[in-house]
């Protein structure tokens, strides 16, 4: 499995992989003071769907975001499984 890649100016977190892309994508906001980030979609494409690759997409995501000091939220179901 290829590595992440995190394209900040796209707001996303990449795998390449065989010619296609896993991605997770995110906006940066302000809650209240807090600098905070929402994980708003994961796609990976049907043919690679259960080879985990929508889980370290999600669990880098969250490393970067933490280690930023942002307020983690998830309007992805498939990210916030790993908020909660």
């Amino acid at each position: 499995m290829t590595d992440v890649q995190h394209l900040p100016d796209e707001h996303r977190f990449v795998i390449l992989h065989e010619g296609h892309e896993a991605l997770l994508t995110y906006r940066l906001f302000k809650n209240g003071a807090q600098n905070a980030i929402d994980f708003n979609s994961t796609f990976v494409p049907p043919e690679f769907r259960g080879n985990g690759f929508a889980e370290k997409l999600v669990r880098a995501g969250i490393k970067w975001a933490k280690e930023q000091g942002y307020e983690l939220h998830a309007s992805c179901w498939y990210a916030a499984k790993f908020i909660r």
